[in-house]
C-alpha cells in the first residue's frame, strides 16, 4: 500500500472498473475528480486510458448484428467464466 494514499484515493483497480463509465460521461462528479486525480499521479493508469481509447477509435462501433453468433457465444462464455472468478 502507498504510504502516501489517502483514504479517499482512488486505487488502480477501482479506476480499471470505473473506465467504463469514466468515458462515457456517466460517473458522478465525486468519482469523476477521484478519478482524474488518479490518471494525473498514476503513468500506468494513464497509459491504460490510452489504450483503452485508442482501442475504441479503431474498433469503432459494434452492434449485436455485425457479431456472428459463434464469437458472440464465446464472448458471452469468457465474461460468465471470468465474472465467477471476480
Amino acid at each position: 500500500m502507498d504510504m502516501d494514499a489517502r483514504p479517499n484515493d482512488m486505487s488502480c483497480k477501482e479506476l480499471v472498473e470505473l473506465v467504463t463509465d469514466y468515458l462515457e460521461g456517466a460517473l458522478p462528479v465525486r468519482e469523476r475528480n477521484r478519478f482524474e486525480l488518479h490518471i494525473a499521479k498514476c503513468e500506468w493508469c494513464k497509459r491504460y486510458i490510452d489504450q483503452i481509447r485508442a482501442t475504441i477509435k479503431i474498433a469503432g462501433r459494434l452492434n449485436e448484428d455485425s457479431i456472428p453468433q459463434k464469437a458472440k457465444e464465446e464472448l458471452l462464455n469468457v465474461f460468465r467464466d471470468w465474472k465467477k472468478g471476480s
